[in-house]
C-alpha cells in the first residue's frame, strides 16, 4: 500500500507538460479530479489525459480535496467519506441513515466539508439542516435551514462555510442563496432570477429555471452563483446587483446547461461544470473573465451526462494552491 505522502506526490507531480516547436504556443493542460454519477466513476485524470486513480461512487453532488491529499467525497446520497486516493483506504466515515437519531427519516445528502478545525459540515435534506460533526462524530452544533416544503431531493444543493462561521446555502426549489448565522438567522439572501423567461422542465441544454446548485463568497464580498438550470454563472453584490455574468450562449460553439459546481483559479479564470449538456457540449470549460476558453475538457467514455463535481490540481504542471475551497 502507498504511503499517504506518496500519494499526495502523486497528485501533485507533475505528469506531463505540452512541449512545442519554436514559436508556437504550448497546449493548455489540467490534472484534475472529477465525478459523475452516471458512470458511478470518481477518477484522477492526469496532464496527459490518462486515469491516474478511480473510485466507484454512487450518487454525488459535492467533493474535495483536503490539504493532506485525502479525497472527501459521497458513495451514496446519505453516506459521506473521506478516503486515501490511490488505495481507496477509508480513513472517516458518517453515513446519516445509520444514525440513530435519523431513524425512520428519509435523508439525502447534497453537501459537506471540512471546516478549518478539522470537523466536517453535513447539509441534511429531508430534516432540514446543517450539522457540524467532531472527527468522533458527535454533533457539536445544529443550524435548522428555513425550508417551506422539505424535500429530501431538494432543500439544498451546495453549502459553504464563511471566514465569519456563516453558511452560504443553496436551496434549490426555492432558487434562493441564503446566508446564515450559527444561530440559524439570516444575513443575507438572494433570489437567483429567470431574467423574463419561462420554466421549462427537463434537464439539457432546453430547459429552463433558476434551481441553483453552487454560490461561493469570493474575495470582494461578492457573490458567485452556478444556477443550476438557469444556464448561467452571476456574480452579484452584496445589494443583489448583477457586475458579471456568463450565460447559456455567450461562449461560440458551446452551450450551458445545468452549471453545477464552480472553481475560481489562480488569476481569476473559472472553472464551470457543465452537466447534462449532451455530447456536443464539453462537461468541464474553463474561462477568463473575458469569456474566452481557456481549456475545456469531453469525454463521454470515462464521464458522462451527470459530471457534477471536479476539482483542478494542476495547470500546465504547476500545482494548484488552495484547490479544495473555490474561494473564501
Amino acid at each position: 500500500m502507498l504511503s499517504r505522502s506518496t500519494l499526495w506526490i502523486l497528485l501533485c507531480l507533475p505528469l506531463w507538460c505540452g512541449m512545442a516547436a519554436a514559436g508556437q504556443p504550448v497546449a493548455e493542460t489540467r490534472q484534475f479530479i472529477a465525478a459523475d454519477s452516471s458512470r458511478q466513476r470518481a477518477a484522477l485524470i492526469g496532464e496527459d489525459g490518462q486515469t491516474i486513480w478511480e473510485q466507484k461512487i454512487g450518487p454525488l453532488h459535492d467533493l474535495h480535496v483536503l490539504p493532506g491529499g485525502n479525497i472527501l467525497m459521497q458513495l451514496s446520497w446519505t453516506e459521506v467519506v473521506e478516503m486515501i486516493p490511490g488505495s481507496g483506504e477509508i480513513v472517516w466515515r458518517y453515513d446519516a441513515a445509520k444514525q440513530p437519531a435519523n431513524s425512520g427519516v428519509r435523508i439525502e445528502i447534497h453537501a459537506f466539508e471540512r471546516l478549518p478545525d478539522g470537523s466536517t459540515m453535513i447539509a441534511e435534506s429531508g430534516p432540514a439542516r446543517l450539522i457540524e460533526l467532531t472527527p468522533d462524530l458527535q454533533v457539536r452544533h445544529t443550524i435548522a435551514l428555513k425550508v417551506p416544503k422539505p424535500d429530501p431531493h431538494h432543500d439544498t444543493r451546495l453549502v459553504r462555510h464563511l471566514a465569519s462561521g456563516n453558511y452560504l446555502v443553496c436551496h434549490e426549489t426555492e432558487g434562493l442563496v441564503r446566508e446564515y448565522r450559527p444561530d440559524g438567522t439570516t444575513a443575507w439572501e438572494y433570489q437567483v432570477p429567470l431574467f423574463g423567461r419561462e420554466r421549462r422542465p427537463g434537464h439539457g441544454v432546453d430547459a429552463f429555471g433558476n434551481q441553483v446548485f453552487s454560490a461561493y463568497r469570493l474575495p470582494n464580498g461578492n457573490t458567485l452563483i452556478g444556477t443550476g438550470n438557469g444556464h448561467s454563472i452571476l456574480e452579484v453584490t452584496k445589494a443583489g446587483q448583477v457586475v458579471w455574468s456568463l450565460h447559456q450562449n455567450d461562449l461560440p460553439g458551446i452551450q450551458l446547461a445545468w452549471v453545477t459546481s464552480l472553481q475560481v483559479l489562480p488569476g481569476g479564470n473559472l472553472l464551470i461544470n457543465n452537466c447534462h449538456a449532451g455530447p456536443n457540449n464539453p462537461q468541464l470549460i474553463e474561462v477568463n473573465r473575458e469569456k474566452q476558453v481557456v481549456w475545456s475538457f469531453n469525454d463521454f467514455k470515462r464521464f458522462g451526462d451527470s459530471l457534477t463535481n471536479s476539482v483542478i490540481l494542476q495547470v500546465n504542471g504547476k500545482p494548484v494552491a488552495g484547490q479544495s475551497r473555490a474561494s473564501e
